[in-house]
């Protein structure tokens, strides 16, 4: 049981920082007065959607940090700023950029060498289809859903009124501190439920050995496959030299890549995805964001998938 707590405490400290950070980053911003300054740098990018301003704000803090501005995010859907449709589509938002960080730090210095120029190419532009399906659909549903200029401030609205840091942090502390306790508290309550079941072998009953038999792939193709869907890296590193050394092709290599993602995609979901959403947004809106997400991006994967079965 103590080894259980520490590990959970382990994986889940960095997140709770980060979370803690964002939350009360986000009231420091508002109480001085920058929310209104830090849209207009992405203001060109919403300017197709109709989300509020504030979700600018909080796309600008996704570049450094997704779970900062989804806690910004939370604090202004708390302060009246956003409603829960609005609340959806700007935690979408705030996924882009973690495509942009992964192609740089991921894709290019990782996947790019091992699965070779095609191959690695192409599973980099699955990921890149991926941020411009989410905000195609972020741009799609805000026009249908959301009422155009609703938090727009008006041209001639007097300037808010800014306190000082001091001030700022001061006043921020007060309010926030029962909200990051409760976010806390439900963090580490969904993460402990998920290493639970993972020591139960939860996760390993989901096997995708079956499934793979049914898509002609090389027999040799499964132990990269399986392994895929525990850890991508290692996955990709045993799939490597099997492209390279010509006992799988091109085609069949991405067959196995998006096999592996369908499986993978939604055990992250649930071991990571899942406890950060809720913990941040409440069980309904965490689990519908995750819901969203995860669903748009094995969309992504099966409609590439089903391309390559036709040419295979």
């Amino acid at each position: 049981m103590i080894d259980l707590l520490l590990r959970v405490l382990e994986f889940a400290t960095p997140i709770l920082v980060l979370i803690a950070l964002g939350l009360f980053g986000a009231g420091t911003l508002m109480e001085m007065g920058l929310v209104h300054g830090l849209s207009r740098l992405t203001k060109p990018i919403f300017s197709f959607t109709r989300l509020p301003e504030v979700c600018a704000s909080a796309f600008v803090v996704a570049l450094g940090s997704a779970v900062a501005a989804n806690s910004m995010v939370a604090r202004f859907r708390d302060d009246g700023l956003l409603d829960e449709k609005e609340v959806i589509l700007c935690a979408i938002m705030n996924s882009i950029p973690v495509y942009i960080r992964e192609l740089f730090t991921y894709q290019l210095p990782i996947v790019l060498p091992a699965l070779g120029l095609l191959v690695g190419g192409l599973y980099a532009g699955v990921f890149v289809i991926t941020a411009l399906v989410k905000i195609t659909a972020v741009v799609v549903l805000s026009r249908l859903l959301l009422d155009e200029d609703r938090c727009k401030v008006p041209k001639n609205s007097p300037p808010p009124q800014r306190a000082s840091l001091k001030e700022a942090v001061v006043r921020v502390f007060r309010r926030e501190k029962r909200l990051f306790l409760k976010i806390a508290a439900i963090y580490l309550s969904m993460t402990t439920l998920v290493f639970v079941l993972r020591d139960r072998g939860f996760f390993e009953l989901f096997s995708v050995l079956p499934l793979a038999e049914l898509f002609g792939i090389p027999p040799e193709s499964i132990v990269p496959l399986t392994t895929y869907v525990a850890s991508p890296i290692v996955g990709i590193s045993m799939l490597g030299p099997m492209i390279h050394s010509g006992g799988i092709s091109a085609v069949q290599a991405m067959i196995v890549l998006m096999l592996g993602s369908l499986f993978m995609l939604p055990l992250f979901a649930v071991r990571s995805l899942l406890p950060r959403y809720v913990a941040i947004f409440g069980p309904r809106l965490g689990a519908m964001i995750v819901l969203f997400s995860t669903g748009s991006s094995m969309l992504v994967r099966f409609a590439i998938l089903v391309v390559l079965l036709v040419i295979a």
